[in-house]
């Protein structure tokens, strides 16, 4: 089952011309869930042809305006094409009011279910079909969310030799040994999963968190994360600017990953201060501590793949 992060936008408080607002798209077998939608969202979206209808969920980490700008023509975009299955947008307080705001100031022509939920603890907010997203509370200046996608853990590898030797014919009941299930053999006896399954296996995890002070509890939830997706705003001489801004730098988002004991962390959200070659010394500092640290390009599509 294919699972791939496409990185839509990467910058923060402004839109640059090669960098447009913080926003990730995580594709998993088809099925779509947007992570913020700052300005520039419909033109990457354009860009990688990616089928914005296919978007199922659309995750907020918080209202300010850099993260839901392109929510409205996201909106309008989808009542262009047929849909039949609702779209959830799942984020902080206030969220409901500026999706409702949005349409009646716009008049918006919405013909499909559009269904708003607000969080306000944490947990489980969003199920599908072999996986979860939690939302976790982040520190920022206003009500903000962190999110992890994560599958569900798989059954160990099918020993076939094993099924022979326990005269299990091949065939369908192969097939629900791997599914979980108790099957009788050729001669009448029992054979359960666990005789032909090596361990269960987990599954993958992608975790995004933007906005926000540094601290500990976040490598909580992002712990073992495939790919965590993290702001590094600022470069380490900034530190006391992004305190008072209540954002993190590039090495703080690295100390994160390293406690996390994450696989790779990609820094988003950069400062529109940082040029293209500027942005080398954030990936530096953050390298200094978490060799796995690559940058956030737009429209870069990275696959999140199994361990085994």
């Amino acid at each position: 089952m294919n699972l791939e992060a496409f990185i839509l936008g990467s910058g923060g408080m402004m839109p640059l011309p090669n960098r447009h607002l913080t926003s990730v798209l995580l594709r998993r077998e088809g099925e779509l869930f947007l992570f913020d939608a700052g300005e520039g969202t419909q033109v990457s979206l354009r860009k990688l042809n990616l089928r914005w209808k296919k978007i199922s969920v659309i995750f907020v980490s918080h209202t300010h305006a850099d993260h839901v700008t392109g929510i409205p023509g996201l909106l309008m975009l989808s009542s262009q094409v047929d849909r039949d299955d609702p779209l959830y947008i799942i984020g902080p307080p206030r969220i409901a009011e500026y999706i409702e705001t949005s349409r009646r100031v716009l008049d918006m022509y919405i013909n499909y279910e559009i269904i708003v939920q607000e969080v306000t603890e944490p947990g489980i907010v969003y199920q599908g079909d072999g996986f979860h997203v939690r939302a976790f509370p982040l520190r920022h200046t206003k009500p903000c969310y962190g999110y992890t996608l994560e599958e569900d853990w798989r059954p160990g590898m099918f020993h076939p030799e094993k099924a022979d030797a326990l005269g299990v014919p091949r065939g369908p009941l192969w097939a629900q040994l791997q599914a979980g299930e108790t099957v009788t053999a050729a001669d009448g006896s029992e054979v359960r999963p666990d005789q032909v399954l090596g361990e269960r296996r987990s599954g993958r995890k992608f975790s995004f968190v933007t906005d926000t002070l540094p601290f500990s509890e976040i490598a909580d939830e992002v712990h073992y994360s495939d790919f965590f997706v993290c702001e590094g705003m600022f470069e380490r001489a900034l530190e006391e600017t992004a305190r008072e801004k209540k954002h993190m730098t590039a090495e703080q988002a690295a100390i994160i990953a390293e406690a996390a004991e994450v696989k790779k962390l990609a820094l988003i959200h950069y400062s529109p201060r940082y040029t293209e070659y500027d942005l080398k010394q954030l990936l530096k500092e953050a390298q200094s501590i978490f060799p796995g640290t690559i940058l956030s390009r737009d429209r870069m599509v990275y696959p999140i793949e199994y361990v085994d």
